[in-house]
């Protein structure tokens, strides 16, 4: 269920910053000329009928946060410089849902005639599923501090929790009953990066991968991400059995029972009534 993508633009154009960013010495020691555009895409329909700047993003805040920004830290890349300030403005603007950003540099040293050169990047806040599951310890604490961990994170918002419930095993491997559960999230990671994150977590509450489908303290799987279709070495997204695991679609269909299965074309909802069918 990503969220409808029709956003209002705040456009910030041609914003000149004074900074010390490049390849070479003299670029970092003598600084030169940047200027930089964004695209913030947000609501402004409250702000609007209300006429009420609190209601709205404070694009001369954004500007001065842009210029702090660049002028208190130096990057050889404008990749980096670009990469790092989406980030900055996206966790310090809540109301900013995505962002297009672009950082020129008109006195790029280049033997040649050329205008300008510049690196533009999209940024945005990514919704996504995650399923957890225990059956070692203390089950329901293990998984309770592992969401209030994402809660923590600054690149994750913990947007709604399923109640947590109590499964047979499945694979065919004996074993304790499982406490299962799920919960939606907006995250600024990419889906690899969240699975790291993720598996992180796993290895701090003592997950030991040993035998398939087995016990684990923890276990935190991507079911969506977006509406994207992933498949990688690391990484299958949306989850390749997830379809045949009731535990799965059972506090799936309690978050999101609308979210739409981009392989399937099937809801949460749908997949969990076929199923039970």
């Amino acid at each position: 269920m990503p969220e409808n993508r029709n956003y209002d633009v705040i456009r910030i154009e041609e914003l000149e910053i004074y900074a010390n960013h490049g390849v070479f010495a003299e670029e970092t020691k003598l600084g030169q000329k940047f200027f930089v555009n964004a695209a913030l895409y947000t609501q402004t329909r409250c702000a609007g009928r209300a006429d009420d700047l609190a209601l709205s993003t404070n694009y001369g805040e954004v500007c001065m946060e842009i210029s702090r920004f660049l002028t208190e830290h130096t990057y050889r890349l404008l990749e980096a410089a670009a990469e790092r300030l989406a980030e900055r403005l996206l966790l310090t603007f809540p109301k900013i849902h995505e962002l297009e950003l672009e950082i020129r540099k008109p006195s790029a040293p280049i033997p040649l005639p050329f205008q300008s050169v510049s690196v533009v990047v999209r940024r945005g806040w990514k919704r996504a599923v995650i399923a957890c599951g225990a059956n070692l310890g203390e089950k329901e604490r293990t998984i309770r501090e592992a969401v209030d961990k994402i809660r923590q994170d600054e690149k994750c918002r913990v947007l709604r929790e399923s109640a947590l419930i109590v499964t047979k095993p499945y694979g065919g491997v004996a074993q304790d009953d499982f406490v299962n559960g799920a919960f939606l999230i907006e995250t600024l990671y990419d889906a690899e990066e969240l699975l790291c994150f993720l598996n992180r977590l796993e290895a701090e509450a003592g997950r030991q991968r040993l035998v398939h489908w087995g016990p684990r303290t923890l276990d935190l799987d991507i079911i969506f991400y977006e509406d994207e279709i992933i498949r990688t070495e690391k990484l299958t997204v949306p989850h390749a059995d997830m379809q045949n695991r009731d535990f799965v679609l059972e506090p799936l269909a309690e978050i999101a029972p609308e979210w739409m299965h981009p392989v399937f074309h099937k809801t949460a909802a749908e997949l969990l009534e076929r199923l039970e069918s």
